[in-house]
């Protein structure tokens, strides 16, 4: 046995990649197969998924429009998690009820957090991390 032990991490050659912002919209799916497709077809063109785009629609006073909306963003922020992005952006541009819309966010936030993805928000609301 070598007294000699390898580091975990060793310098190679650079990898030449690009990274890119994804449209939500662009997706078929967010199922696993699919994803993993998906970003097999990244790598194999050598882009990297740096941002995933979702926008959004709080412009309903409903709570249950709400809910539905912010558990489509859930979707995206596994799907981004998944593909390796680091940053989940929500754009919107209404909000019918803040004081719906706001804790569904903060919510959508700390799974964001919780799954390694930044959550930025594009809209009349910001979100406490």
């Amino acid at each position: 046995m070598s007294t000699l032990q390898r580091p975990a991490v060793e310098p190679c050659r650079s990898e030449e990649t690009t990274p890119v912002r994804l449209n939500a919209d662009g997706l078929d799916s967010t199922a696993p197969d699919y994803l993993r497709e998906f970003k097999e077809e990244l790598a194999a063109d050598r882009l990297v998924p740096a941002n995933l785009a979702v926008e959004a629609c709080f412009d309903e006073d409903c709570s249950l429009s709400t809910q539905e909306e912010a558990e489509r963003i859930r979707e995206h922020i596994r799907a981004a998690a998944f593909l390796g992005a680091g940053t989940l952006t929500v754009s919107f541009d209404d909000v019918a009820d803040e004081r719906k819309v706001r804790p569904a966010l903060a919510a959508c936030a700390e799974r964001a957090r919780r799954d390694g993805v930044v959550l930025e928000i594009d809209g009349p609301l910001s979100v406490e991390p």
